[in-house]
């Protein structure tokens, strides 16, 4: 992959990103489009690794590091494992579907980390320029809005997001058991519970294709699963029973007009309280009391 790459500043006051882009290999086109607007930012010193997803990254830039994991662990795996591979005091986690729009986007996100040390997290406006009409779960929040308003939330869609490597430590990292689903939702959580600040920016702003997520064969039972982990993982007793009860009527009559798809969301849903929701050795830590009040008092009470 042959990449023109400018030489970024070695000045130490020079905000430095460690980035991480997660790839099984089947999106060459995508991933050259990501890499390539990495390479172009600005005002920002970048330490960038792929990792391939049961794949070795191979033709990348050359000071583009390659991390090929043996096996496909899952998407939150997988870009904790990017992690140790990286230096920076900021982290940036991109798919390689995604790209960043403007060339100064990093330097952006890491101004408002310095104007605003509550700040623990960004989730930009994600938008895809050759479609009209985006879909509104790019929106983390409940009352959507205009996705160029600004807002504390207490999930991110996980395709581009930015975060003080401070904070992600104290998070524990993304969830690795997930595989995919919901693990942007646990990440925002656990910033939250770290004493910092989840945010959507919506005047900062990332590529993304429009992709039916339902696309997976599995969809429906990794949803279903990792709602009720959520719960288990996270909340204490009675929030995590009101969590997944709440969703549990949300998604019944979200099926009204597709009952097929609650046979598979049901199987989830019972793997979900039979199966460990915690990898081995992982440490079993869920959110105190003083985090789950802070959540609620800054605009989201955990229980749905």
């Amino acid at each position: 992959m042959e990449l023109a790459v400018e030489p970024v500043s070695s000045d130490a006051d020079t905000p430095a990103f460690g980035v991480v882009v997660l790839t099984q290999g089947t999106r060459p086109p995508e991933l050259r489009r990501g890499l390539e607007s990495l390479l172009r930012q600005t005002g920002v010193r970048l330490d960038i690794v792929v990792v391939g997803n049961g794949w070795e990254p191979v033709d990348l830039p050359p000071n583009v590091k390659s991390l090929p994991l043996p096996e496909n662990v899952g998407i939150p795996a997988g870009r904790n494992a990017g992690v140790d591979h990286v230096s920076g005091d900021l982290l940036f986690f991109l798919d390689d579907d995604a790209w960043l729009l403007d060339d100064d986007f990093l330097a952006k996100c890491a101004a408002e980390f310095r104007a605003d040390p509550t700040i623990g997290m960004i989730q930009p406006r994600i938008e895809d320029p050759e479609v009209g009409d985006l879909p509104t779960r790019w929106i983390p929040r409940l009352r959507k809005g205009s996705p160029y308003r600004s807002s504390n939330v207490f999930s991110v869609v996980e395709m581009a997001v930015a975060i003080r490597r401070e904070v992600f430590e104290q998070t524990l990292g993304w969830p690795a058991p997930f595989f995919y689903a919901h693990e942007g939702i646990e990440l925002a959580w656990r910033v939250w519970g770290a004493g910092s600040r989840t945010v959507y920016l919506g005047h900062l702003r990332a590529g993304h294709p429009v992709i039916d997520p339902r696309r997976h064969d599995d969809y429906f039972t990794k949803n279903a699963r990792n709602r009720v982990w959520l719960a288990r993982r996270n909340l204490p007793w009675p929030v995590s029973w009101g969590y997944v009860g709440s969703w549990t009527a949300v998604q019944l009559v979200r099926s009204r007009n597709v009952r097929e798809s609650l046979r598979p969301w049901f199987a989830g849903w019972r793997e979900g309280w039979t199966s460990q929701p915690w990898a081995p050795g992982e440490q079993h830590r869920k959110l105190p009391w003083s985090a789950v009040w802070r959540m609620a008092r800054n605009g989201r009470w955990p229980v749905i």
